[in-house]
């Protein structure tokens, strides 16, 4: 039973059928990897073909290192080259990014009924988050252009009352010389399905002027 998490590597020397077996490995975890990712969440093309390529590059490179000190200094210094390339993330992207790394790694020594396991462990663990239902996902932005002679203080407050749980005055901005203002708000939607409802309740109090409501734009799972 337990030679089913042994390495499949014997020696320090790699033969290429075994380099082959890992490399596959890798790939597969990759793919497993980038499926979770892009489940009910909105990643690139470029992103997704990424983390299938990635476990395949650690897994080859850590196999070139092969316990060469030299060899893995030098690698070390190049991969930190990487950091200074690298925009901002979310937090998902970041775990899935080590995931992919980790799987690479796994494969790299040969465990490869390990690296499997674990990547469908972690995949099937980030598509139940998924699935679970988050207060924020019903956040959204909500702009609504009123004219000067209207008081937003309480103007909607009736509106809000009846289509959301929560909400909060961002920023108010004058337009149009002074004649109009611009409200932000941060509203949770008792219901999302209701958003057509919810701004025609709020076009009979601002005079049918411009309004937008949109999903929150970064920020809600950034570090």
């Amino acid at each position: 039973m337990y030679e089913l998490f042994d390495t499949i590597l014997v020696g320090s020397d790699i033969s290429i059928g075994t380099y082959l077996i890992c490399l596959l490995a890798a790939g597969l975890c990759g793919v497993v990897t980038a499926l979770a990712a892009a489940f009910r969440n909105h990643a690139s093309k470029s992103f997704l073909s990424s983390l299938i390529l990635l476990p395949m590059i650690v897994c080859t490179v850590i196999a070139m290192v092969n316990g060469n000190v030299g060899t893995g200094i030098a690698v070390m210094g190049a991969f930190s080259l990487i950091r200074f390339r690298s925009v901002p993330g979310k937090a998902r992207d970041i775990v899935v990014i080590f995931l992919a790394m980790t799987a690479g790694l796994a494969c790299a020594g040969g465990y490869i009924a390990i690296a499997l396991l674990f990547t469908v462990i972690v995949s099937l663990g980030m598509i139940a988050v998924a699935l679970v239902p988050m207060g924020n996902e019903r956040c959204m932005d909500l702009h609504i252009t009123i004219p000067e002679s209207l008081r937003y203080v309480n103007e909607f407050d009736e509106v809000f009352a009846r289509f959301t749980k929560s909400h909060r005055l961002l920023q108010a901005k004058t337009t149009n010389m002074g004649s109009l203002y611009k409200l932000h708000y941060r509203v949770e939607m008792k219901d999302a399905k209701q958003g057509q409802a919810f701004i025609d309740e709020l076009r009979c109090r601002n005079g049918n002027l411009e309004i937008s409501l949109a999903e929150v734009m970064g920020g809600m799972d950034e570090l």
